[in-house]
């Protein structure tokens, strides 16, 4: 009998640990990554600023190409809400919505996740004049995990993750505006 109490005391402990660590994990934190396009800010402004774009080169959006999507407002303006549904759990139900544009420099967005789990995270995409011919793109996204669920940033590296999808989509966003049209 004491060797089940010793047994239920340390499976206890070993249940509580990672609930603990969590209390004393963050929550939020920003990821952000920029490239440099050769192609004017105001042009690289006009298209990004239309989420039915950022389809195109977000790396989420391509993930699964049955999800089922539907707008509201109109496209490239304050209020405009773009939604999604989706099978696939790494996918899921959500929309996004555009909170705030300051013309030919900032849009910002905000994120709200419905399933797997519900989460609010601010996005924004910046451009900057390089050259009169180059842009800087700086897309960030504040990623909000809430107690308990932060505890899982102790065993995925979600920042390098969530980086490398902002790159990705970055990248293929110069690609897109870049592309050489067909003759």
């Amino acid at each position: 009998m004491e060797f089940l109490k010793k047994g239920v005391f340390v499976l206890f402990i070993l249940i509580c640990i990672p609930f603990l660590i969590a209390l004393f994990s963050k929550e939020r934190f920003l990821v952000e990554k920029e490239i440099i396009i050769d192609k004017p800010y105001t042009d690289v402004f006009d298209y990004i600023k239309n989420l039915k774009n950022q389809e195109k080169f977000s790396i989420w959006a391509s993930m699964d190409p049955n999800m089922k999507r539907s707008y509201k407002g109109e496209d490239g303006k304050k209020g405009f809400i773009a939604r999604w549904e989706s099978e696939k759990e790494n996918v899921g139900i959500g929309e996004q919505e555009i909170v705030k544009i300051d013309p030919y420099r900032r849009i910002d967005t905000e994120l709200r996740f419905e399933e797997p789990f519900e989460s609010i995270s601010p996005s924004y995409i910046i451009t900057q004049k390089e050259t009169p011919y180059s842009t800087k793109v700086i897309w960030g996204v504040e990623v909000n995990m809430e107690y308990p669920l932060n505890m899982m940033l102790w065993f995925t590296d979600t920042e390098t993750l969530m980086g490398n999808d902002l790159q990705m989509g970055l990248n293929n966003l110069k690609e897109i505006l870049t592309e050489e049209p067909k003759k």
